[in-house]
C-alpha cells in the first residue's frame, strides 16, 4: 500500500501556487457577516444558468456559500442534518411554523451552473423523501 505524504495533492498545490506567487483564496465561513447574497432562484422552472447570468455581483473565481431553503416537518430534521452533514453541509433553523421548520442548508463551495442544478436536485429529493419541500436557494460572496 502505498504511503500518502503529508498534505496530499492539495498540499502539493498550495506550496506551487506560493512558489509562484499567487496567494491562496482566503477562507470563507458561513457565518462572515460580510457574506451578500450575489444569486439565486426559487422558480421552480428557472435554469440554475439564467440565475447565474443575471447575477452582477457573483465573481465565479472566488468561492461561495451555497445555502438552499428548505421546509421540512419538525419531526424530520435530525435526519436532515445527519444526511446533509456527510458531505459537508450545515443545517441551521431559521424557524418554525405549525409543525415545520424552516432551514438553511449550507456550504462552502465553488459555484457554476452544473454544481447549483446538482444540489437544487439534491436538495429537493431530500426534502421529498422527508415530507417538505425545497424552495429555492441563493449563493453568497463577500462585497469586492
Amino acid at each position: 500500500m502505498r504511503e500518502r505524504r503529508q498534505g496530499g495533492w492539495l498540499g502539493r498545490l498550495r506550496r506551487l501556487r506560493e512558489r509562484l506567487g499567487r496567494p491562496s483564496v482566503p477562507a470563507l465561513e458561513v457565518d462572515d457577516p460580510a457574506l451578500a447574497v450575489v444569486a439565486g432562484s426559487f422558480a421552480v422552472g428557472e435554469a440554475d444558468s439564467a440565475a447565474l447570468a443575471r447575477a452582477g455581483d457573483w465573481v465565479p473565481e472566488r468561492p461561495a456559500v451555497l445555502r438552499h431553503h428548505l421546509l421540512l416537518p419538525a419531526e424530520r430534521v435530525p435526519e436532515a442534518a445527519t444526511l446533509l452533514a456527510q458531505d459537508g453541509w450545515d443545517l441551521r433553523e431559521v424557524s418554525h411554523e405549525a409543525g415545520r421548520v424552516r432551514l438553511h442548508a449550507l456550504r462552502v463551495q465553488r459555484l457554476d451552473a452544473l454544481a447549483c442544478a446538482r444540489e437544487r436536485a439534491r436538495m429537493a429529493g431530500l426534502a421529498q423523501r422527508l415530507g417538505g419541500d425545497a424552495e429555492g436557494w441563493d449563493a453568497l460572496q463577500p462585497p469586492g
